[in-house]
């Protein structure tokens, strides 16, 4: 679970670009705290204070006890706004936590068991698709992360948000298993293979394709089996088509010698 932090914040009159500019001009980021059955109150947090809470990394997942007029509230940031040039924060919403709320958060993903997986052990590649995954989760009971393990995976398998092992309460804000990583092939063996792919269909491509009724170009043996061309000479040795009307002669059978005429 992860652990509340405490900050000090005061009361600051005024809301609007002018006074959350002098605010700043104080050393002093201006901020609301806002839900629960309260009205929403205007806030001002120390620049130093609040600037050192967000190198820590995960803000917007950390609970805080806010601390004023002598009493604490449960709140968790909501919104951070960053000055586009320096980076440095400039407006922060806090919500209020009341007793048995919940909260959506996109919680961290973390993976253990990387020297038990089969098919990283032979060079496959850990491919997370979700580097935070959305949870609903109870304002007593907010993860740090959520840990998968990777023991006995192999190439092609995928990791699911039903293999994680959520806190008590905890649940995904997508109903269905969705994939959370996975397994693939190295770079060089994906590129290999679309190499070779691509290679097989260019040369698929160039293969000489005789439709029917085609003639072949000068030169190009004719497909097995194909009817000459109308109009084509037959080859030399074959013998030729008979004329429209004249029956041919069966095979084997010997052509009557013309006799010419003799001279008186």
């Amino acid at each position: 679970m992860r652990q509340i932090q405490e900050l000090s914040v005061e009361r600051r009159s005024g809301t609007g670009k002018g006074p959350a500019f002098q605010t700043r001009g104080k050393g002093q980021i201006p901020g609301i705290v806002y839900g629960g059955k309260e009205e929403p109150l205007p806030v001002s947090v120390d620049a130093l204070t609040l600037a050192r809470h967000v190198e820590r990394g995960a803000f917007l997942t950390t609970p805080f006890f806010l601390t004023f007029d002598g009493k604490k509230t449960r709140v968790i940031p909501r919104a951070l706004q960053l000055d586009p040039v320096s980076d440095r924060p400039v407006h922060v919403d806090f919500m209020r936590l009341t007793e048995g709320s919940k909260v959506r958060l996109a919680i961290p993903v973390r993976f253990k068991g990387q020297e038990n997986s089969p098919g990283i052990k032979l060079g496959g590649v850990l491919n997370i698709v979700r580097h935070e995954v959305d949870l609903i989760c109870p304002a007593d009971n907010i993860p740090d992360y959520i840990e998968g393990d990777l023991s006995g995976m192999d190439i092609r398998d995928s990791l699911h948000i039903s293999a994680f092992k959520l806190p008590e309460g905890v649940k995904p804000v997508i109903a269905r298993d969705f994939t959370v990583a996975s397994i693939v092939a190295p770079t060089h063996v994906i590129e290999e293979q679309k190499a070779a792919a691509a290679a097989a269909a260019a040369a698929a491509a160039l293969a000489p394709v005789v439709e029917e009724g085609e003639v072949p170009a000068e030169g190009a043996p004719a497909a097995p089996g194909a009817a000459p061309a109308a109009g084509a000479a037959p080859a030399t040795g074959a013998a030729a088509a008979p004329a429209p009307g004249v029956k041919a002669p069966a095979a084997g059978a010997k052509t009557p010698e013309k006799k010419t005429p003799e001279k008186k």
